[in-house]
């Protein structure tokens, strides 16, 4: 039996929702042969996932969106391989007393989480990008790593998305050094482009506080932006801008094209290889995959949708937990997923099934085993 199951947002981690779904499957089949592989897709609880694994733990004191210094985590394996999250260092999270700021919001502490990474000996990054209260390109991160943004008085730009309207020149070249030298992989389940009615201002600016009219503001700004830096590196700052995964976390996954050379790739499918799930994968006989809410998003590169694609093309059963199910029979069948069993289903109430999803979701499983597995 294996489980493969991200965190249920708000509730339980990644970990514990292994935990208690092994608690519950234990409760009807005592010996049962268990494995988890607690998995993300990148966003918020990928450095959890990556520590699950094995990764060994680091901290760095950096900036947080809004100014304030920040206690951020990230992941690092014996080979060099570390996991960096940028909503350790400029989510939502870090926003003090939850007060949104959409045009001054910097990811400037996600540089000098990237600093603290290679200073520690990373030699490839997995950098996950999500649930970000930022959207300014990715500017305030390359700042921190070494570039220049400067208004027509040679002074730098301030922090955010809003302040790029005045940026007049962009220098990268003096980027830390080592970047070069470093493979990064930018994981996200996002591919949007930078600007545009799809692009990262209009799709999430909302979610991060911005009116209609922040929204206008930031995507012209993002917008020049793009266009300096194509003065500064060439016709490729443009082509990135156009480029999946350029609108992720506010437009972070921009900077880490253009000024990192990151590749872009689905998040799960990186997690996936980087948490050993095939390993895991090849001596399993049924799957539990899930999250906190299996939804329309869940189908468009979430870390159950990704779980259930593997584990079928191997020929194994899956079946999900998660706190809501929103999506009908033949959408999960379609993604791979057997059945779900969801915890609203057990408790109506939200905030109570939120308090109590840990003795829900074992009895959830309990009736998975009985209707699976006995």
């Amino acid at each position: 039996m294996l489980i493969a199951a991200d965190k249920f947002k708000g509730s339980l981690t990644a970990v514990e929702v292994a935990e208690h779904v092994t608690t519950g499957l234990r409760r009807v089949i005592p010996d049962l042969d268990v494995a988890a592989v607690p998995v993300a897709d990148g966003g918020d609880g990928t450095v959890a996932a990556a520590l699950a694994a094995g990764f060994t733990r680091h901290e760095a004191r950096v900036t947080g969106p809004t100014g304030e210094p920040v206690t951020a985590t990230f992941a690092l394996r014996a080979d060099g391989t570390a996991v960096v999250e940028m909503a350790e260092a400029s989510g939502l999270q870090h926003l003090p007393g939850g007060v949104f700021a959409p045009l001054t919001a910097t990811t400037y502490g996600t540089g000098e989480l990237l600093l603290a990474a290679l200073d520690a000996g990373a030699t490839s990054i997995v950098f996950g990008v999500g649930g970000s209260a930022t959207t300014d390109g990715g500017a305030g991160m390359l700042a921190a790593l070494g570039a220049r943004f400067l208004d027509a008085d040679g002074a730098p730009v301030a922090p955010g998305g809003g302040p790029l309207r005045e940026l007049a020149t962009a220098d990268l070249s003096g980027l830390d050094l080592r970047l070069a030298k470093t493979a990064i992989v930018l994981a996200s389940d996002v591919d949007n482009p930078l600007t545009g009615p799809k692009g990262a201002p209009a799709v999430y600016g909302p979610q991060k506080g911005a009116d209609e009219d922040d929204v206008a503001t930031l995507d012209a700004a993002l917008a020049h932006y793009a266009e300096v830096l194509e003065r500064a590196v060439g016709p490729k700052a443009a082509e990135h801008a156009l480029a999946p995964g350029a609108g992720a976390a506010g437009g972070i996954g921009y900077g880490a094209l253009v000024g990192l050379d990151a590749a872009f790739r689905p998040g799960i499918d990186v997690m996936l290889d980087v948490l050993g799930f095939a390993p895991a994968l090849a001596r399993a006989t049924f799957v539990i995959t899930g999250e906190g809410s299996l939804d329309e998003q869940t189908l468009h590169g979430k870390a159950p949708a990704g779980v259930a694609a593997a584990a079928r093309a191997a020929g194994l059963d899956v079946v999900a937990v998660c706190g809501r199910l929103q999506l009908t029979q033949e959408a999960l069948g379609a993604a791979g997923i057997q059945r779900a069993y969801a915890l609203t289903d057990l408790e109506s109430d939200p905030a109570r099934c939120m308090a109590e999803a840990g003795p829900l979701l074992e009895r959830a499983a309990e009736s998975l085993a009985r209707d699976f597995l006995v």
